[in-house]
């Protein structure tokens, strides 16, 4: 029989391994990109075995990918929710939040392609969303519903105002807009959502 001990210390070390791994895999995507991650080169550079990583991660690369998309939404949410903390009225606090996030998805470019355009497992816009995207959502629903007035629907705002920032990254990322115009295009975007609400 295994002592609580033994079985505690077993669990830990798991967690650990299983850290390690999705950490190697979040620095090899934003080095290299996701097209250079494999279960191979992420065992050689964990010094695990690919059975080792497997037993991790059953699914293999795409769970891996998962797992780093899962752990975005719960750092954007984390960011989002600093942010607009920091703010006690609505017009600053939504400009934060959406620098926040825009910062964000800048700054991690592989996670917020996990994230958004990865074939991940995670489930969207659905009751039975993970846990760590409800709360990525909550953190942009709740800096729209504590203005002073409130959108009537502002899970619908919330929905408009993540598109808006999701299509901003992604065009920003890929050098499709005017890099000089960033600070405009956040501007007008706060104008937008505070007439809105």
């Amino acid at each position: 029989m295994i002592s609580t001990t033994a079985a505690s210390r077993r669990l830990r070390e798991q967690a650990d391994r299983r850290k390690r791994i999705i950490e190697h895999t979040r620095a090899l995507a934003e080095a290299e990109g996701w097209d250079n991650v494999t279960t191979r080169r992420l065992a050689e550079a964990i010094e695990y075995s690919q059975p080792v990583l497997y037993s991790h991660f059953p699914g293999g690369k795409t769970e891996i990918m998962n797992a780093v998309a899962l752990l975005g939404f719960t750092e954007l949410a984390a960011a989002a929710t600093s942010a607009a903390a920091q703010h006690a009225t609505d017009r600053p606090r939504l400009l934060a939040v959406i620098t926040a996030y825009l910062d964000f998805a800048a700054a991690n470019p592989a996670v917020y392609t996990a994230m958004f355009a990865l074939p991940i497992s995670a489930r969207f816009a659905s009751e039975h969303s993970d846990h760590e995207l409800q709360t990525a959502f909550a953190s942009i629903v709740t800096v729209l519903g504590q203005g002073s007035t409130p959108p009537r629907d502002v899970e619908t705002a919330a929905e408009l105002l993540w598109s808006s920032l999701h299509g901003l990254a992604t065009l920003e990322r890929d050098e499709r807009l005017r890099q000089s115009a960033h600070h405009s295009r956040i501007k007008r975007l706060v104008d937008l959502f505070a007439e809105a609400t």
